[in-house]
């Protein structure tokens, strides 16, 4: 091996372990694309050889996929060890979706005192803005929207709570398990008032990481979440009564009825 294979590789290795980096702090998402190979080799003042052999370090140690033709994209890191069966498995057993918010509930509140207590300027001038964007889709009547902003101040407290394994581990069940049959969300957004009621639970979070006051940020996340395991659970109670009633309607669509 030459002298200029050996300083290649090595470049390209630094390469790969920057963006690891990067990936593992959080600062990459998953399945977040990369600049384009240009822009990134003039980012990291690499050739684009050099970066090429970094990014191909990375696929092959499985934190970067292809990004259909269009470069690299982070690789949807955690979420292969909750496999489809098992997530299918989940959805039909009510316990699992309240035994998931029972979870969340104790990783939240430990995440929200962490933020209070260890958030950067920069991670509470994010908050801040999230809150605003959760309040223009509130008034624009954007369930939707509002939704989206909900669940992108839960991602931003837990990168502000500096624990990596606990954001590691909570963006990848947040992009399989925060669908619509584990957590109610669109039902619960498509109500003005819960709307109004998760938006208040959501800035009084918000707040107390801002006035970095740890226990009341632990106090406000835990009281948020078993405000959603409860009403979760009453959807589900109500949504089964439904189901009953017109199944008694109709027999079951196993009577012969006229």
């Amino acid at each position: 091996m030459t002298q200029a294979s050996v300083k290649s590789e090595r470049a390209a290795e630094a390469v790969a372990q920057h963006i690891e980096a990067l990936i593992l702090e959080g600062s990459l998402r998953p399945e977040e694309r990369l600049l384009p190979e240009r822009e990134l080799a003039e980012r990291l003042n690499v050739s684009r050889s050099t970066l090429r052999d970094g990014l191909k370090i990375l696929e092959e140690r499985g934190l970067l996929t292809g990004a259909g033709g269009r470069g690299s994209r982070v690789a949807a890191l955690g979420r292969a060890a909750i496999t489809d069966p098992l997530l299918a498995m989940l959805a039909r057993h009510a316990e699992a979706a309240d035994d998931y918010l029972e979870f969340r509930g104790i990783v939240e509140s430990a995440a929200a005192g962490l933020a209070a207590e260890r958030a950067t300027e920069v991670e509470l001038a994010r908050i801040r803005d999230c809150l605003g964007r959760m309040d223009r889709a509130h008034a624009q009547a954007d369930p939707g929207e509002e939704a989206e902003a909900d669940a992108e101040l839960h991602l931003l407290i837990y990168e502000a709570s500096h624990n990596l394994t606990l954001l590691q581990i909570m963006q990848a069940l947040a992009g399989v398990l925060r669908s619509d049959v584990m957590q109610n969300r669109s039902r619960l957004f498509a109500v003005p008032a819960i709307r109004e009621l998760l938006r208040q639970q959501h800035r009084a979070i918000a707040k107390a990481v801002l006035d970095r006051d740890a226990e009341a940020a632990r106090r406000a996340a835990g009281e948020h979440i078993r405000y959603l395991r409860q009403a979760s659970h009453e959807i589900r109670t109500a949504e089964a009564r439904l189901e009953l009633s017109l199944r008694r309607l109709n027999g079951g669509h196993a009577a012969a009825r006229r």
